[in-house]
């Protein structure tokens, strides 16, 4: 229901009050829940409508950074996280009701976790009686969960909080919040009433959320569904479009949610009359085709055979399918013939196809031939540095390739489902190589195109836009000739394409068309074990492939193709825009933006794929919008251009919000240098950082390995007050070292806290770093002048390459000063103070693996604070989420050299030690050896001696803690002079 305005609210009561999530900020729950929800894949709430958009933040991080910017702390800080985490699901409570959602445990299971006296009262065999209510349930449920130790293990058996019903979820929980802010007038039931009192106290009004980057819409959606008026913009009118279907088709209430599914069940049905009408998807008994698998063809310069290309000849895994290629003499070109039924050695061999490494390879009569693909294209490059080769340049009315060119495309394969089980939920499906009815059938298609392509482009029902060149779009251009976006669409696709559009005249339809350009072009590629397409833009790029998949119509006509869920949104004023983010009109109270940065996608660029569709007679509210490349206005790549673009989209929000607004910035930072060029931008826009946290939202993928994963920085800003200061890095940086301090400890006072009540603490030393990043920037950014310079002017001069300016000294000298408080437990202050740059990241990183920690982003992080210049000789796995140091016992000789880091210092030297123990070497030999080469060995004994207690304590190698304890045993109580 919609919040009603209660008069015992006093409006703009809080109008002066700090947000909440400038104190508090349950971080590490947060990240749990955030890579759960990156985790589900498609099952994530947005992706039905766009999963080629990868970028959306996770839904449940832009809740919470909602929530935090609306409530206001007391004076009990524990009290306020707790009713914090209730709202976000994370209390002990809400996670007994989401994993007795998920059936967490069975009948079994839950008598082993806890005792039950009388398991007949809530058991019939092994599942629950028929009386047994939620509420015995959840009581044994509750007993359950509090046997595991960690939010996560808890958490891991749930639901995501937003797939259980929310009334049920969320009953107990307002009247504690109601209770928690009765001083304040508040009588929430629901979210939307809940935003809405709390918009009353702060700005008179329900609050308005606004997102000038919106991009998949995940920040709109979520500020809408939880009751927050949205203004929502983008450059990009891909991106307005799925913001749009995010907010009127994924957040349908259930009367159109109803409506859209009949409609598209329409669509269905007169896509699948006009395919059947055309007579080219069954074969003469009436099977019908289900897949047709394409590879190119080329000849061979060396022997002027025609040969297939194709990656991998395996074309079902599990039902051992291959394709055989044959030889054919007579007209110097290979038969393809499908096998069914091979064995293991035949399937084996079948992975090699006849493209490897970049090279056409193939054998005829028992010789080998392999000639580069860049040979056969005719790459060269000129003395100017532009490069060309010999493809012919499509032109706009092909849409095959001509007898004459380099590659030719070839069907090789078809999957059909047998015609008495078309129907049935269970389909017998085998696979063939096309018989001549059935490359009638495809000539019979290419007529058809041949036809209408003309006037299916006039009528935009089939693209005619040409492939602007560019950093991504140069691909399809060079390794294939294709110069306009339909050349990426085989004829089948173009022909369903043109059907689908010919039908989905509204805008929810239009839409759902846009989506399955992702299915249906040249670029969808076969998977050989689950038998489906991988989608386009899988990558998020524009190769091409050698070999691809068609789906044939009858997919697109009897799949869901947009999953509707129950995500009713609750918003009443939406605003959706495609314009620049410093070309806003409307006003917002807090600001959440995910903004373009110097690693990001170029979606500029990509989405052009999509655009092409779209350009042409889009339906209202599309038509309002620019469909057409407008990379020149996008903020992109790095430098000068990139921060000029960044301060204009920054004021313009800044001066469209109040003087107690809030905007929440978040980014994926891989370079220090992007902190830097932060401060500058928001400096310049007038704005002051008060708070950061870090959240761990990526997970691992085939497409995210090696040092790619990363997590999210939420960094919280207000206006700058009024008038000029002037500050010189002499008085900053005392300032920057107070304010790191009283932030940290005041966090590390609340983790105490909340350890001793809960037994898991609230921050991790990721957090605890990152508040050190945001007390500098708090301090940096309150001063208009830096050493005489206006920020403004600082922030926008180009900056020379390798130059350290003040600005990079102050926050490296915040994230050093936030590193010195970090001591890993256990190990002296005095000793932290003493050590080098890589012998604090090894052993806090080895006290963080006691913890389980196993996230790379960690490594990455520390490694950055630290001054490490190349944390990879000390890590023993970096994988995303395995990550690991060395062990004492693999770290070899090379690795502790003068050449490295680590080689030259007291810790290095202490490995090598270890090393010589594990071996057999006497610890009076060990010990001589270490007192003679060290000439201050009497000074650092000490320090000697307690890094040795601490490796005793965290190693994860038995053997090494105990020759670490008989080296320390033997430093300690040695004796000079003897």
């Amino acid at each position: 229901m919609h919040a009603q305005t209660r008069t015992s609210l006093t409006p703009l009561a809080l109008k002066d009050a700090p947000a909440l999530i400038e104190t508090v900020f349950p971080a590490q729950k947060v990240s749990f829940e955030a890579q759960t929800e990156r985790g589900a894949g498609r099952g994530q709430t947005l992706t039905s409508i766009g999963s080629y958009w990868k970028g959306r933040k996770p839904l449940i991080l832009v809740r919470a950074i909602v929530l935090g910017s609306l409530l206001p702390p007391t004076d009990d800080a524990e009290a306020d996280l707790a009713i914090f985490e209730k709202l976000m699901a994370f209390d002990d409570e809400a996670l007994a009701r989401r994993a007795l959602a998920a059936n967490a445990f069975s009948a079994t299971k839950l008598q082993e976790l806890i005792p039950i006296s009388d398991p007949e009262r809530y058991f019939s065999g092994r599942g629950w009686r028929r009386d047994v209510t939620d509420d015995d349930k959840l009581e044994l449920y509750r007993q359950a969960l509090a046997t595991f130790a960690s939010y996560e293990e808890k958490a891991s058996l749930c639901k995501r909080p937003e797939e259980v019903d929310q009334d049920w979820l969320y009953a107990p929980v307002w009247p504690q919040v109601n209770r928690h802010y009765a001083h304040l007038g508040i009588k929430a039931h629901s979210f939307p009433e809940l935003v809405e009192q709390l918009g009353i106290l702060r700005y008179g009004h329900r609050p308005r959320v606004g997102d000038t980057f919106c991009g998949g819409g995940s920040i709109p959606f979520e500020a809408a569904r939880i009751g927050c008026d949205v203004y929502a913009s983008d450059l990009n009118p891909i991106a307005c479009m799925l913001t749009w279907g995010a907010l009127n088709i994924i957040g349908a209430n259930p009367q159109r949610r109803a409506e859209l599914e009949q409609a598209q069940r329409e669509l269905a049905v007169a896509v699948d009359a006009e395919i059947i009408r055309f007579g080219i998807e069954h074969d003469e008994q009436g099977n019908r085709a289900k897949a047709y698998l394409y590879c190119l063809e080329t000849r061979c310069p060396e022997t002027g055979w025609k040969v297939p290309m194709i990656q991998d000849r395996i074309i079902s895994k599990n039902r051992a399918v291959i394709a055989v290629l044959e030889p054919d003499h007579a007209n110097r070109r290979f038969n393809i013939k499908v096998i069914e039924g091979v064995s293991n050695d035949l399937l084996s061999e079948a992975r090699k196809g006849t493209v490897q490494g970049g090279d056409l390879v193939y054998e005829i009569d028992g010789k080998s031939y392999r000639t580069p693909i860049k040979t056969l294209r005719g790459d060269y490059r000129l003395p100017d540095g532009s490069t060309g080769n010999r493809l012919r340049r499509w032109e706009k009315h092909d849409f095959k390739p001509r007898p004459e060119d380099i590659f030719q495309e070839r069907l090789y394969c078809i999957q059909w489902i047998k015609k008495e089980t078309i129907d049935a939920a269970r389909q017998e499906t085998w696979f063939a190589e096309p018989t001549e009815a059935d490359l009638e059938r495809e000539r019979k298609v290419e007529t058809i195109v041949a036809k209408n392509l003309t006037r299916w482009q006039e009528e935009g029902l089939v693209p005619d836009m040409a492939i602007e060149p560019g950093y991504n779009t140069d691909q399809p251009i060079r390794e294939r000739g294709w110069t306009h976006w339909h050349h990426l669409y085989t004829p089948r696709n173009l022909l369903l394409m043109a059907t689908i559009k010919k039908h989905a005249r509204t805008p929810d339809l239009a839409l759902l068309h846009c989506g399955q350009a992702d299915w249906n072009s040249k670029k969808v590629r076969w998977d050989r074990i689950s038998l489906t397409a991988l989608n386009a833009m899988t990558d998020q790029a524009l190769d091409t492939n050698v070999d691809w998949l068609t789906r044939s119509g009858y997919v697109f006509c009897h799949s869901r193709n947009m999953t509707l869920r129950d995500r009713e949104v609750f918003a009443r004023n939406v605003q959706i825009q495609s314009r620049p983010a410093n070309e806003i009109e409307c006003n917002a109270e807090i600001f959440i933006t995910d903004p373009p940065y110097a690693d990001a996608v170029n979606y500029h660029e990509i989405t052009e794929y999509f655009i092409a569709w779209m350009r042409k007679n889009p339906p209202k509210p599309f038509d309002e919008w620019v469909w057409d490349s407008r990379r020149a206005l996008a903020i992109k790549g790095a430098g000068e251009e990139f921060r000029r673009g960044m301060v204009a989209a920054y004021k313009a929000m800044a001066e469209h919000m109040p003087d107690n607004g809030m905007q929440c910035v978040m980014f994926t930072h891989q370079d220090t240098g992007v902190w830097s060029d932060l401060i500058g931008i928001f400096w310049a826009a007038g704005l002051q950082v008060v708070a950061a946290w870090y959240i761990a939202t990526e997970t691992t993928s085939e497409l995210k390995k090696g040092g790619y994963v990363q997590g999210t920085v939420i960094l919280m800003l207000k206006k700058r007050p009024a008038g000029e200061r002037t500050g010189f890095k002499q008085r900053i940086l005392p300032a920057v070292r107070q304010e790191v301090a009283r932030q940290i400890e005041t966090m590390m006072h609340l983790n105490d806290t909340v350890r001793a009540h809960h037994g898991e603490p609230v921050f991790n030393d990721s957090d605890l770093q990152m508040a050190g990043y945001a007390a500098a920037l708090k301090v940096l950014t309150a001063y208009t002048h830096i050493g005489g310079e206006d920020v403004t002017t600082f922030a926008l001069r180009p900056r020379a390459r390798g130059e350290v300016t003040v600005v990079d000294e102050i926050v490296q000298q915040a994230a050093e000063t936030a590193s010195s408080l970090l001591v890993p437990e256990g190990l002296a202050p005095d000793t932290w103070a003493k050590l080098t740059g890589i012998e604090r990241f090894v052993l806090r990183m080895l006290d963080m693996e006691t913890t389980g920690a196993q996230k790379l982003d960690n490594y990455q992080n520390f490694a950055k604070a630290f001054r490490v210049e190349d944390y990879s000789r000390v890590m023993g796995d970096m994988r995303p989420n395995h990550a690991r140091l060395k062990r004492v016992t693999e770290f070899a000789s090379r690795d502790l050299t003068d050449a490295t880091e680590l080689g030259p210092t007291r810790l290095g030297r202490l490995i090598i030690a270890l090393q010589q123990r594990l071996e057999g070497a006497e610890p009076q030999v060990i010990v001589e050896q270490i007192k003679n080469e060290m000439a201050d060995f009497l000074e650092v004994r000490p320090l000697l001696v307690d890094m040795l207690a601490f490796i005793e304590r965290k190693s994860p190698e038995a053997e090494v803690r105990s020759a670490a304890e008989v080296l320390g045993a033997r430093l300690k109580n040695l004796r000079f002079g003897a």
